[in-house]
């Protein structure tokens, strides 16, 4: 198999780089330093790719099959240490695995297989299960990834364009780990790490996935005054000014929002039914479900 540094001299450069930045495992820099399974296999009943070398990590699994048991398993990848250890304890875990059980490994698995890995290199075991997960659809004749919580992953498309990551990733990133901030998505994926304009769509995609799990997202007081202003400029205030009113956001103290109706709303008898009834709903709907809103 050779040593690592002729299989993986980039590998070795960056590992020896990081150990100063990040804490590895013993397992983790075992797997790095002698890796398992290294290779290709010629005559491979499956093969999975995941990353791309223009995005820094890239990742080639062979699968040679008995049946529907996995007979063998090899790797290539380009990328860094934990790359590298990722890919080369994925192959030992799914030798002697029938498709079946090798279907249910997930990137928390692999990382827990090495004790663990950095969050800013969790994206490293999420790029060897999106490799066995694309050689097992060469296996199933389709997307195993089941759909869950009612999200629709149909026509898959690129959130992140910097790193060419796509919705089913990103959406199956925070399903698996339970991801809540856009830092963890992009740890876990890359996506958002670079021009980061698509951080906005990740949020909405964590918020509206949350939301399907009946929980709310931790906001800032800082986040949660914008994102309030936001929904009181876009969706709250349109409305009023249909009827000549409008409103105005006074104050935000924890989940207490201050608001001023002006215009007809300012005089109108049902004011009290507009605050509570309409913006008060839309604000609970839209940022989060403790809010409490206040005319003054």
């Amino acid at each position: 198999m050779g040593e690592p540094r002729s299989v993986f001299p980039l590998s070795t450069v960056v590992l020896e780089r990081k150990t100063i930045m990040w804490e590895y495992s013993e397992k983790v820099l075992e797997h790095y330093r002698h890796p398992k399974n290294v290779g290709k296999i010629d005559d491979a009943d499956l093969i999975g790719e995941a990353g791309s070398l223009a995005c820094g990590d890239s990742l080639k699994l062979y699968i040679k099959l008995d049946g529907n048991v996995i007979k063998d398993a090899k790797f290539q990848t380009f990328g860094c240490g934990s790359a590298v250890a990722s890919s080369s304890v994925l192959t030992e875990m799914i030798i002697g695995k029938t498709i079946e059980e090798a279907a249910k490994i997930t990137n928390k698995d692999i990382a827990d297989e090495l004790d663990g890995l950095p969050q800013e290199k969790m994206h490293c075991s999420v790029m060897g299960h999106e490799a066995l997960e694309d050689a097992l659809k060469k296996y199933y004749g389709k997307d195993i990834v089941e759909e869950e919580n009612g999200l629709s992953h149909e026509g898959d498309k690129i959130v992140c364009t910097c790193f060419n990551v796509t919705e089913n990733q990103i959406w199956e990133a925070i399903k698996i780990n339970g991801l809540k901030t856009v830092e963890e998505v992009t740890n876990y994926t890359k996506a958002g790490g670079a021009c980061g304009r698509c951080r906005g769509v990740i949020k909405d995609m964590i918020e509206t996935y949350l939301r399907k799990q009946g929980k709310t997202v931790e906001l800032s007081l800082t986040q949660k005054i914008l994102k309030i202003g936001k929904v009181i400029e876009q969706q709250i205030s349109p409305q009023l000014q249909k009827d000549g009113g409008d409103i105005e956001l006074v104050d935000v103290e924890g989940n207490k929002v201050k608001v001023k109706l002006i215009g007809v709303c300012s005089s109108c008898k049902n004011a009290s039914m507009t605050i509570k009834g309409f913006v008060e709903s839309v604000l609970k709907d839209k940022v989060d479900s403790a809010i409490e809103v206040e005319q003054v």
